[in-house]
C-alpha cells in the first residue's frame, strides 16, 4: 500500500461537489490500459468499501449509495484516474483510497479524507 497518491480531498458542505485524482505513474502504460482501476472508501469503524470500479470493455460499477452522483473515469494518455463526487451528503464522509489492480500487481494508494458536513 501506499504506491499511489490520491489528492483532491477536503471539507466541504452537503450538496457541494469534490474530484479525486490519481495518477498512475509507476505503472507502465501497456499494463495500465488492461488495469481494473477502483475507487474504495473507508469511514471510521467500518471496512473499506468500493465505491466504483471501471475497466477498458468492461461496465463501469458503482455502488448503490453513490449512483447518479459519482463519476469514475480514466485517462489512458496521461495514465490518470479520477472520481468526481456530486450532491456530497455527510456519510460520504469516509478516507478514499485509489485502487489498480494490473492482474500482475495490485496497488493501493495512502487515502485522501473526504469530510462532508450538514
Amino acid at each position: 500500500q501506499g504506491q499511489l497518491m490520491e489528492s483532491g480531498g477536503g471539507l466541504v458542505q452537503a450538496g457541494g461537489s469534490l474530484r479525486l485524482s490519481c495518477p498512475v505513474s509507476r505503472i507502465i502504460t501497456s499494463e495500465f490500459w488492461g488495469s481494473t482501476l477502483a475507487w474504495y472508501r473507508q469511514a471510521p469503524g467500518k471496512q473499506r468499501d468500493l465505491v466504483a470500479s471501471t475497466r477498458a470493455g468492461s461496465s463501469t460499477n458503482y455502488a448503490d449509495s453513490v449512483k447518479g452522483r459519482f463519476t469514475i473515469s480514466r485517462d489512458n494518455a496521461r495514465k490518470m484516474v479520477y472520481l468526481q463526487m456530486d450532491k456530497l451528503q455527510p456519510e460520504d464522509t469516509a478516507v478514499y483510497f485509489c485502487n489498480v489492480d494490473t492482474g500482475r500487481t495490485d496497488n493501493w494508494g495512502r487515502g485522501t479524507q473526504v469530510t462532508v458536513s450538514s
